[in-house]
C-alpha cells in the first residue's frame, strides 16, 4: 500500500510554513506516512520587478505547481487562496479549504514610528503595496497618499519598510502571524476600511481527481465554515471574471445560521467604488455570490471592470 506523499509548494518562508502545517496535519492524522516537500519556484516569485497588474492576472503563484501535479511530480499543492484562479486545469481539483487565519489586512509601521493608524498618515506619505484592491480601497478614504509598488516574499517587504524605503505598508495578517512576526502589525484594518481579497487567511489544498489516495488522504483536513465562505467569495470572484488583477474584494462570513457576504469593484485610483451586501442559507452560498456578482455588475462594475480588462488587453496580458 502507498504510504508517501509529495506536496508541491513555492519556496517563500510562508509557502513553507503553510506546506508544513499541512504536513505536521496529516502526520497527526497518519503517523507512518512518509511526505516530501517540493520547492517550485513560479512564474510570481521569479518577476519581482514588475507591479503584479502589468505581469497578469491569478495563476502567477500556481501554474508551475499544477504542471508538477499533472506530470506526477507532486501529489497534493498547498496555496494560499487568494493566488489560486477559479478555473482548474482539466483533471485537477481543490477539495480542501483549511480553517481560516484572520481575513484582514494589516497596516504595519517601522519600528520606532509615530504613526499609530493608517488614518493619522501625514498627507503625501508613501504606502508600499502591490495589491489594487488594496490601493483602490486606501486611495478612496485618503487620495492624497502616495501608492508605491512593494513585490517580494513578506520578509522583503517589512526589510524595505525597515529601510526607509516607505512610511508604511499594508499585508495580509494572517500571513504576518503564521510566521510569528503579529508584533510587527500597527493595526488591523477592518473590512470597513479594507474588504479582504476572496480567500485571503485560507490555506487550500489542490490534487488530482483521479488521485483517489491523495483525495482520501486530505479530506479530513477540509473546514466546512471556511470552505463554505471562500467558495462563495470565488463564486462572486468568477462571475466579475477576475481574471486580471483589479481591484475585485468579497469578504464572506457565517453569523446565526446565515452566509453574510461583503463585496466591491473599484476604479484603479479608488474614485469609484461599488459596494454590495447580500445575506442567504449556507446552502445557498455559491448561488449568493454569483448573486452579489451580477448586482455589483448591474450598478457599474461593469463599466469598470471593462476598462481595466482594456488595459490588460492593450499590454498583451489576461
Amino acid at each position: 500500500m502507498k504510504n508517501k506523499i509529495v506536496i508541491g509548494t513555492r519556496g517563500s518562508k510562508l509557502a513553507l510554513w503553510q506546506a508544513e502545517w499541512i504536513k505536521s496535519e496529516l502526520i497527526k492524522l497518519y503517523p507512518d506516512i512518509e511526505i516530501e516537500l517540493n520547492m517550485i519556484k513560479t512564474t510570481g516569485d521569479k518577476i519581482l520587478d514588475v507591479p503584479l497588474a502589468k505581469v497578469g492576472g491569478k495563476g502567477l503563484f500556481v501554474k508551475e505547481i499544477e504542471e508538477a501535479l499533472l506530470s506526477k511530480e507532486a501529489d497534493i499543492a498547498v496555496h494560499s487562496m487568494k493566488d489560486v484562479p477559479v478555473e482548474f486545469p482539466e483533471n485537477l481539483h481543490l477539495p480542501v479549504i483549511t480553517k481560516r487565519e484572520d481575513p484582514r489586512d494589516a497596516f504595519i509601521t517601522a519600528p520606532g514610528s509615530n504613526i499609530k493608524s493608517f488614518r493619522v498618515l501625514p498627507s503625501g506619505a508613501a504606502v508600499g503595496t502591490s495589491s489594487l484592491r488594496r490601493s483602490c480601497q486606501l486611495l478612496s478614504i485618503r487620495p492624497d497618499l502616495r501608492i508605491e509598488q512593494l513585490r517580494g516574499n513578506l520578509d522583503t517587504r517589512l526589510r524595505k519598510l525597515d529601510e526607509g524605503l516607505f512610511d508604511a505598508i499594508i499585508l495580509a495578517a494572517a500571513g504576518v502571524r503564521r510566521l510569528g512576526w503579529q508584533d510587527r502589525i500597527t493595526e488591523t484594518l477592518e473590512p470597513e476600511i479594507s474588504l479582504p481579497a476572496i480567500g485571503q487567511g485560507a490555506v487550500g489544498i489542490e490534487c488530482r481527481i483521479d488521485d483517489k489516495f491523495a483525495n482520501r488522504l486530505i479530506a479530513p483536513l477540509d473546514h466546512m465554515e471556511t470552505s463554505v465562505c471562500v467558495r462563495a467569495e470565488r463564486a462572486c470572484l468568477k462571475k466579475l471574471g477576475g481574471g486580471c488583477q483589479v481591484p475585485i474584494a468579497a469578504y464572506a462570513r457565517i453569523e446565526s445560521g446565515k452566509i453574510l457576504i461583503n463585496g466591491l469593484v473599484g476604479s484603479v485610483l479608488g474614485d469609484r467604488i461599488i459596494r454590495g451586501k447580500m445575506e442567504d442559507t449556507v446552502e445557498n452560498a455559491e448561488a449568493l455570490g454569483t448573486r452579489l456578482a451580477e448586482d455589483l455588475l448591474s450598478r457599474g462594475a461593469k463599466e469598470i471592470l471593462d476598462e481595466v480588462y482594456r488595459e490588460c488587453d492593450s499590454s498583451g496580458r489576461r
